[in-house]
């Protein structure tokens, strides 16, 4: 698999922190984070990622508002769900909005190469 541009949008910098690292020593570039779906949406159009991990639960819109928006503008987008437990209908939304799938929080290097693996096999 060659390197991916990635857009990290996490409410938490913590968590992007997290992600941008794995993505990083995975051999990815992490060209951008955001921290609300607002931001998620101008960065997107500005930077246009080959991948998009999107949190669910965020201020002034939610990961799935902000999901369904950057299909309107690129219907070609994938995007990942960033999720905790307990959060499956919501996933499930998600997924019906044209997320390409998600991981679960606590990630793991090897869980999050498998699922791209999966994902980006799968467009080949």
């Amino acid at each position: 698999m060659e390197a991916l541009n990635v857009l990290v949008v996490d409410d938490s910098g913590i968590v992007i922190m997290k992600l941008s690292k794995i993505f990083k020593e995975l051999g990815h570039n992490v060209v951008g984070s955001a921290k609300t779906g607002v931001q998620a949406i101008e960065q997107y159009a500005e930077l246009n990622p080959d991948l998009v991990t999107m949190d669910i639960t965020m201020p002034d819109m939610n990961g799935i508002e902000a999901t369904q928006k950057i299909l309107e503008q690129d219907e070609n987008a994938t995007i990942i769900m960033v999720t905790s437990h307990g959060q499956e209908q919501m996933v499930m939304d998600a997924i019906d909005a044209g997320a390409k799938g998600y991981i679960l929080k606590p990630f793991y290097a090897d869980k999050i190469q498998a699922h791209l693996e999966k994902i980006f096999a799968a467009e080949d």
